[in-house]
């Protein structure tokens, strides 16, 4: 890809969009209200009728919560308790295991009532797909944090299948103080803690049988995984990364890192890197700190590939995805984030680094998410869900007029695709070829058609007329030679 010119702007550049006015051909509209705390949407892939919102804690419960958009109801899928209550504490993140519909295993990411981190494993009964079974609860992992802030919280599988886990530096300011290792800090230290880290993890095996307290295993692609730093480590130098994203089109990480005094900043990591230091805590987004534990514009720091300032109200990043949806095709490929305390949305294009006033929602972005469609959501902290909706005159595919976007039909089943050109088959124009109707031609339709011409059962609408002269004879079977021949488009 993309992002060899790093373009950092300040937050006057992003001056001019009203608030509530939607730029492009989309907007995000509210879908329900009355959750509690949402800080993350999610489905599981293939699971088309159902979002899961992930809300932080209501006293010391933690909650899953099932939306169905369908019906506009809302169900309760896991109560976790206790969790602990701070405002950057509680239940933080949701991940299905890519082979959820067989294993109906999921991971969560939260702090319990000592504050401790905690990577818990679940399955849902068998029988009721939409309530968990408390006695699968498996903890694979804790790390102990010095302080209530900073808990990161975002966890996601990736392209690879591993469990990746986003982990802020433990709190306090500069990253120093107590449970923060002196003059380097804890996102520059890669021996003795996982705080400040893009952690790595695999959840299929246990390379530590005998230590209950670490039940994964370690990817042999991670950069410390022969040796020089905590072996689950993926990726460092970071304060605390509030909401992360795989493209799921491409691979590719992006993480949005929430600054201290002036800057937030977007990172990017290709699919195809380790090891990446994205430079906390000597380095706040593009500037010097003054701060120790690494040298200020090394080359071996990785750069954000945009900043923002702390201005005109704004506070906080709240990291959001590359929309692929295919209801909306003018923004597909655009990185939508957002910032926490005055509700902007922007919308960054990979391709030369440009960012464009999106949308303003008001106070409390918490979190972006996807469904199973590849569709934008996202949540705000006063209880509301929103989707990122077309707006105007829809110009996604829709050959077969029903209302929605092709890729949808054929992505649950409404519509088949069997020859995986895109469009549905029922809008396929017609291909002599293709004689048996499944899309495609092959020797089935050879053998389909020499079935039929022999006097054996047709396809349904087929005769071995196949000239359409009126009879059945050498001439239908030396047309049917020819058109198979040519194959279909």
């Amino acid at each position: 890809m993309r992002l060899k010119v790093r373009a950092i702007m300040t937050a006057g550049v992003l001056f001019g969009a009203p608030a509530g006015t939607a730029l492009g051909q989309g907007s995000f509209t509210q879908v329900t209200t009355g959750l509690t705390k949402p800080v993350f949407v999610t489905a599981p892939a293939g699971d088309f009728a159902r979002i899961f919102v992930v809300e932080q804690f209501s006293n010391t419960t933690g909650r899953i919560k099932i939306f169905r958009p369908a019906t506009g109801t809302t169900s309760t899928f896991l109560a976790l308790t206790p969790v602990s209550n701070s405002d950057e504490q509680g239940l933080l993140g949701l991940a299905f295991h890519p082979d959820f519909a067989t294993n109906r295993k999921f991971y969560v990411n939260f702090t319990d009532a000592a504050g401790t981190t905690n990577i818990r494993e679940y399955q849902t009964f068998a029988a009721n797909p939409d309530l968990t079974e408390p006695a699968t609860a498996r903890t694979l992992l804790t790390i102990t944090q010095p302080q209530a802030n900073h808990n990161g919280g975002w966890i996601a599988f990736g392209p690879d299948g591993f469990l990746y886990i986003g982990m802020g530096d433990g709190g306090n300011r500069d990253d120093t103080g107590s449970g923060h290792v002196p003059t380097v800090g804890n996102a520059q230290t890669l021996t003795g803690t996982l705080l400040g880290k893009m952690l790595r993890i695999d959840v299929n095996r246990d390379d530590y049988p005998g230590d209950a307290t670490k039940n994964y295993g370690i990817p042999s692609g991670n950069p410390f995984a022969g040796g020089g730093g905590e072996p689950e480590i993926f990726a460092y130098g970071l304060r605390n990364p509030w909401r992360n994203s795989f493209d799921r089109s491409t691979g590719e990480l992006w993480i949005a890192d929430v600054g201290q005094d002036v800057w937030e900043e977007v990172n990017y990591q290709p699919s195809s890197s380790v090891g990446r230091n994205y430079g906390w805590r000597c380095m706040e987004a593009t500037h010097c700190t003054g701060l120790g534990g690494c040298t200020c514009n090394a080359p071996a720091l990785t750069l954000p590939v945009y900043e923002y300032q702390h201005a005109s109200g704004r506070c906080s990043i709240s990291g959001g995805y590359v929309y692929r949806g295919c209801a909306i095709p003018s923004l597909v490929g655009k990185y939508f984030f957002a910032d926490y305390c005055t509700g902007e949305i922007f919308t960054l294009n990979p391709a030369n680094s440009s960012v464009t006033p999106f949308q303003s929602l008001g106070f409390g972005i918490t979190s972006f998410g996807e469904d199973a469609y590849g569709e934008m959501w996202c949540v705000r902290s006063n209880g509301r869900l929103y989707k990122l909706t077309p707006t105007g005159t829809p110009q996604f595919l829709d050959c077969n007029a029903n209302g929605r976007p092709d890729c949808w039909d054929i992505a649950d089943g409404t519509a088949s695709d069997n020859n995986d050109n895109g469009v549905p088959d029922s809008c396929d124009p017609p291909c002599p070829a293709d004689f048996d109707g499944d899309g495609t031609s092959d020797f089935f339709d050879y053998d389909a058609f020499v079935t039929c011409f022999e006097g054996g059962v047709c396809p349904p609408g087929k005769t071995a007329d196949f000239d359409g002269d009126g009879t059945s004879d050498f001439f239908d079977y030396d047309a049917f030679v020819v058109a198979f021949e040519a194959g279909c488009p």
